[in-house]
Parts: structure tokens; C-alpha cells; sequence
């Protein structure tokens, strides 16, 4: 066992679904999905509970999803939807850094500024308990950073670890053929000019004796690292290179943002990346500023959310989360990568305009009482939905789970038992997750 991983707790090796994974892909639907117009439809309910919306079956007898999600209907027999999620925490800002961190911040219900005394987000503890060997980086964030929608999200990053634990966060993929495009081989820079320079680099560094009292200067000297050591290595380079990818394949992942992101999330971890994130949507309400530019929309639907999800985000969501499920499991991966889709809460089960937001037409707010989210893959049931809420979609009506379970079901598939602690810059101990292991999705 490393240094700075210790047991305290009985180890939970045993749990379902423990070290089925190599990988784990989180997609991350940024603004809060609305339950009821995606996973967890209320057909019978009043109109405005349940919507502008129908519900159509799916490939699993007795379960139906939105009607503007048919791929991913014809998909439900490989998925389990989990439909009692909650949580206290009703700002995106605080509710996003519990999603991705699984404990609440200490300013509960607002929108505050990542600082050095945050909690790290999943990956970095990744990186600080079980750093990848076979590839440079531990965890990628695509099409990052998350904004929540002025500023960039708390949660997301090493918190009090330090930057060396940032995960890698590279924004739109679709910028250009490659994903990175620094990586590319320059035909004038040959293997030895590069380890020239990374010498007279390291010679600078150790020159100068303020450096490790010099934050701006530390930081720097991390990311430099990093950058030579995945110009180092030819895995890396090709991992990060879309064009390598068939055109038809492309196509049916959606030549957009988030499409093209997860489909480097695929490629990704098919090179040894243990844990990718893909913010689904990099502000969680860009369409206030540019309504016609769909890259633009976030979930976050105070108003018009019927038009939102119709017109931009349900279409591009059904097509891509569809083809990164059915590809990975074409290539014979899904059974070794866990996929997660969620987001930072749902929306509310009453539909109703809100006079302080951008749109004409009715919306939904803020709901972290109950929302849904979804696990495929790595020894998951297929074909299942765990939990349910109530009439209204509303409320849990059965046992229901928070994002520290979330945490604990990521860290227990990938082989980590998340009652173990790990240590931070002073030794200080840290559980790994708060929550218990999902259970019943396997």
C-alpha cells in the first residue's frame, strides 16, 4: 500500500461490482437535467407537472424515458437508472463541487470561487492514492472548465492536494484535429533537441532558490512536467488525436463539442486513462448570451425549457451519450469502463416562469430533493432502475443515495476501497468518501 493511503475502516473488497473497472467516464450534465423530462417521466401526473412532454417505452418492459430520447430508449437494456438521487445544497456553484468532490462545501447553496482549501475533486484523490502507471495523466477533464455560469466552479480541480493533482482540463476538442494540438511531433525538434531542453529547464529551476516559496513559479514548474512528459511518449500523442478516428464514427458521435468529447473519452481510456470527465455543456447557461448556438446551452432551464431541451440539448444528448454506450460496447469495453451520467441536481416537478430569468415561457427551478442519474457498464445490471420517487417527481419514495455514494461506487469499481484514507501535503488524513457503495446497481 503506498504512503499516503491507509485503511480506516475493514476493507470493503467485497462490495458488488469492486475492481470491475479499469476506467471510469463521467459525463456530466452541468445546470441540473430535470428528471422528469429525461429519465423519470410522471405520464399520469397534471400537465404541469408533467410537461410539453411524452413519454415513449424503451427496450425495457415497464420503464419509458422522454420521448426526445429514442437512442437512448433503444439502450435502456444496457443501463440502470437510478431515480431517488438527493441532496440539501439548491445553488449550482456548492451543488456542483458535492457532485464531483461527494462532500458539501463549507458555504452551503452558493456560488463561490475555487480556493487552495477546497476539498479535490475525484480525480485528484485518484492521483493522490493510485497514480496511473500506464498512462502520464490520472484523470482528464473535456471540455472544461465548468462555469457555473460567471465563474469557474469550486470542486473541479486539486483543492488542498496542490496543482500537481489537477486533473488535465483540455476545453473544445473540436478546435482542431487534434486535441492538444502541442503534442503533435515538430519535425525540427528532434528527441534529443526536446531533451535538451528539458535539461536547461530543470538547470533554470534548480537555480533559482525562491522557487518553492514562489506559488506562480511551483505551479508553472508542474505544468512544465507534465507537458515534457507527454511529449515524451507516443501513446500519449496518439491518444489525444481525433483524426485518427473514422469519419462515419465521428458523424454519429455529433461533430460538436460534447459529441467529440466523448469520443475522446473513449479514446481515452482505451489508451490506460483511468477516470475521464466530460462536462457536458462548459456553462451551465450559456444560452442567455447566445440562444441560437447550441455548444452554448446548459441545463440549467429556468425558463423556455421546454424549447431548450427540444431544440438543442435532448437531440445532441440522445445521439452521443447513445454512441459512446453502443461504441464502447461494440469494441468489447463496457464490461471494463463504468460510465456515469449525471448532473448537480434535478429540476422542479412544477413547471413555472420565473420572472428574474431570460425566456418567455415556462421553465423549471432548482430541485435537489430528488433527480436521477445513470450507471452502465463494469459488472453493472443492465436493464434496471434502482429507487423511484414519488407521484409528482418530487420527493424519493424508497431508499435513496447522494453524491458521496456516487463517490464511494466510482472509487470501490475502480478497486479502491473508499473507506480508506489518504493523506494531504502535511500528512493530514482524509477518508476518501463519506458515502456507502451503491449496492443495489449491481
Amino acid at each position: 500500500m503506498p504512503p499516503q493511503i491507509r485503511a480506516a475502516a475493514m476493507p470493503r473488497t467485497n462490495a458488488p461490482g469492486f475492481g470491475r473497472a479499469k476506467s471510469v467516464i463521467v459525463v456530466f450534465a452541468s445546470g441540473g437535467q430535470s428528471q422528469i423530462d429525461t429519465w423519470d417521466p410522471k405520464p399520469n401526473a397534471p400537465k404541469e407537472i408533467r410537461g410539453a412532454f411524452n413519454s415513449i417505452p424503451t427496450s425495457v418492459s415497464g420503464t419509458r424515458f422522454c420521448e426526445h430520447m429514442p437512442q437512448i430508449a433503444k439502450l435502456a437494456d444496457r443501463l440502470c437508472v437510478v431515480r431517488s438521487m438527493s441532496h440539501e445544497d439548491l445553488d449550482h456553484g456548492t451543488a456542483f463541487y458535492l457532485s464531483l468532490t461527494g462532500r458539501y462545501h463549507r458555504r452551503r447553496s452558493g456560488n463561490p470561487l475555487p480556493t487552495a482549501e477546497d476539498h479535490p475533486c475525484h480525480g485528484a484523490v485518484l492521483q493522490r492514492v493510485r497514480p496511473s502507471t500506464a498512462f502520464v495523466q490520472t484523470a482528464v477533464h473535456l471540455n472544461g472548465p465548468a462555469e457555473v455560469p460567471n465563474i469557474v466552479g469550486p470542486g473541479q480541480f486539486g483543492g488542498f492536494l496542490g496543482k500537481a493533482y489537477d486533473p488535465l482540463t483540455l476545453g473544445d476538442v473540436t478546435a482542431q484535429e487534434a486535441a492538444i494540438p502541442s503534442l503533435l511531433p515538430l519535425n525540427d525538434v528532434p528527441p534529443s533537441r526536446l531533451e535538451s531542453r528539458q535539461s536547461l529547464l530543470t538547470s533554470i529551476e534548480s537555480s533559482m532558490t525562491r522557487l518553492n516559496c514562489d506559488i506562480t513559479a511551483s505551479n508553472k514548474s508542474v505544468l512544465y512536467r507534465q507537458a515534457f512528459k507527454m511529449l515524451s511518449k507516443q501513446q500519449t500523442r496518439t491518444a489525444f488525436d481525433l483524426s485518427a478516428e473514422h469519419d462515419a464514427l465521428r458523424d454519429r458521435y455529433g461533430r460538436n463539442r460534447s459529441g467529440q468529447a466523448c469520443l475522446l473519452a473513449r479514446r481515452l481510456v482505451e489508451a490506460g486513462i483511468p477516470l475521464v470527465t466530460v462536462i457536458w455543456n462548459h456553462n451551465n447557461r450559456g444560452q442567455d448570451k447566445s440562444p441560437t448556438n447550441t455548444d452554448t446551452y446548459g441545463w440549467d432551464n429556468h425558463n423556455d425549457i421546454f424549447t431548450g431541451l427540444k431544440d438543442h440539448l435532448l437531440p445532441r444528448f440522445d445521439q452521443s451519450f447513445s454512441t459512446l454506450i453502443e461504441d464502447l460496447d461494440d469494441r468489447g469495453m463496457l464490461d471494463e469502463t463504468l460510465v456515469v451520467c449525471m448532473g448537480e441536481f434535478g429540476r422542479a416537478p412544477l413547471v413555472k416562469l420565473e420572472p428574474n430569468f431570460a425566456g418567455a415561457s415556462p421553465g423549471r427551478k432548482h430541485w435537489p430533493s430528488v433527480y436521477s442519474i445513470v450507471f452502465a457498464g463494469a459488472g453493472v445490471s443492465r436493464g434496471t432502475v434502482v429507487g423511484a420517487s414519488d407521484e409528482i417527481g418530487g420527493f424519493p419514495a424508497s431508499e435513496h443515495f447522494g453524491p458521496w455514494d456516487t463517490t464511494a461506487t466510482i472509487f470501490s469499481a475502480l478497486g479502491i476501497d473508499p473507506h480508506h484514507e489518504y493523506t494531504d501535503q502535511v500528512n493530514r488524513p482524509y477518508r476518501i468518501s463519506d458515502g456507502k457503495v451503491i449496492d443495489a446497481i449491481y
